[in-house]
C-alpha cells in the first residue's frame, strides 16, 4: 500500500523555493492536504508496517538559505503522529543532509532510519537495511542537538550575526562543544546502530611513555556478540587534562571501521602519531605537543565511551 501522505508546498506557489534566495529560505505550508492525510491514513490501516519517509528535500534543504528551525517542513510531524495513532508499528526514514527536531518521533516509532541524501539506487539500498538483507554500520559525522539552541552557534548568540559573524564557540565546534559543556545530545557524534552488538575489551598501548617523534599504537578487541555478522566503527579520542591552554575535553585522534562474524573477536589497532596531540600557539605561531599525561578514550561514539588507557608524553 502506498500514499503520498503530505505536500511540497511552499507560500505564494510551489515555486517560491526557486524565487526565494533570502537568509531565512522559503516559507513552508504546514498544514496537511486532507485528501491525502487520508489515503495515508487509510494505507497505514491496512498495512501491518507502516514506513513513513520523511525529512526534507534539496529544494528545502540547499545553499544559499538557511532554516530558521528544526522543525520538520510540510506538516510532517503530525502526519507521523495521525500513523502511529493507526498503526504504532511504524517505521520513519528520514531523509535529510541536517538535523532535525525529531525526539517526540524517536521515542514512538518503532525504528528510526537515517537515510541522508541517497543516489538512483538509494531506494533499493534503503530497501536491503530494512528488510535485513544488508546489516547498516553506519555512524554519525556530526551531533544531533535535541534543539537548536544547544548547538554552539546559537547557544553563544552569535549566529546568525550582523555585518561580522563571530565564532564565539572558538574550538569548540561541534562534539567538542556539547562534550565540553556537558549538553547532552538526543544522538552524540560517531553514534549508529545495526543489526548486531559488539563488545570492547583489552585495551592497551605498546608502551606507557612517549617521545615527541614517536606513534602510539593502540590494540583491542571487538567482539561480535549477536548472531550476525556486522561491520563495527570504533574511535579513538583523546583527552590533556593537565594542558596549559584551553582544549576540548576530549578530540577524535583515530578510528578503524572493521568487520566481524557472529560470535568471533578481532583485534585491532589504531596508531596515532604523537604529532597528533599538537595544538596551534597563535603566539609562537607554530604547532607545540606538550609533555604530560594523555588520556586515550576507546568508543562506539563521543558518549559511548568503553575503556581508558592513560599514556605520558616526555
Amino acid at each position: 500500500n502506498y500514499a503520498e501522505g503530505y505536500l511540497e508546498r511552499y507560500i505564494e506557489n510551489n515555486n517560491a523555493i526557486k524565487e526565494a534566495v533570502t537568509h531565512n529560505g522559503p516559507v513552508t505550508v504546514d498544514t496537511l492536504d486532507p485528501d491525502a492525510l487520508e489515503a495515508a491514513l487509510e494505507a497505514a490501516r491496512t498495512s501491518d508496517i507502516a514506513i513513513i519517509f520523511a525529512g526534507s528535500n534539496r529544494d528545502y534543504e540547499t545553499e544559499a538559505s538557511d532554516r530558521e528551525d528544526m522543525a520538520l517542513p510540510f506538516g510532517q510531524e503530525e502526519l507521523i503522529e495521525k500513523v502511529l495513532a493507526i498503526n504504532p508499528n511504524t517505521v520513519v526514514v528520514l531523509i535529510a543532509g541536517a538535523p532535525f527536531e525529531i525526539e517526540a518521533i524517536s521515542k514512538r516509532t518503532k525504528g528510526l532510519v537515517w537515510s541522508w541524501f541517497n543516489g538512483s539506487e538509494g531506494g533499493n539500498a534503503l530497501a536491503d537495511v530494512l528488510l535485513g538483507t544488508v546489516n547498516p554500520s553506519g555512524k554519525l559525522p556530526w551531533t544531533m542537538p535535541r534543539k537548536l539552541e544547544d548547538s554552539p552557534a546559537h547557544a553563544t548568540e552569535s549566529f546568525p550575526g550582523d555585518e561580522v559573524v563571530s565564532y564565539e564557540e572558538g574550538l569548540l565546534v561541534g562534539y567538542r562543544w556539547f562534550d565540553t559543556k556537558e549538553v547532552e545530545p538526543l544522538y552524540p557524534f560517531g553514534y549508529g546502530l545495526s543489526y548486531t552488538q559488539f563488545e570492547y575489551s583489552d585495551l592497551k598501548t605498546d608502551k606507557s611513555a612517549y617521545g615527541m617523534d614517536d606513534t602510539v599504537k593502540v590494540t583491542f578487541t571487538i567482539r561480535n556478540t549477536g548472531n550476525r555478522a556486522g561491520k563495527e566503527t570504533a574511535q579513538l579520542y583523546v583527552s590533556d587534562p593537565e594542558s596549559g591552554v584551553a582544549k576540548a575535553a576530549q578530540e577524535l585522534k583515530g578510528y578503524q571501521k572493521v568487520l566481524v562474524e557472529a560470535g568471533d573477536s578481532r583485534e585491532v589497532t589504531i596508531e596515532l602519531p604523537v604529532r597528533e596531540l599538537a595544538y596551534y600557539d597563535v603566539e609562537k605561531k607554530d604547532w607545540i605537543v606538550e609533555a604530560g599525561t594523555y588520556v586515550l578514550r576507546l568508543g562506539a561514539s563521543s558518549r559511548d565511551i568503553r575503556q581508558e588507557v592513560v599514556i605520558q608524553v616526555e
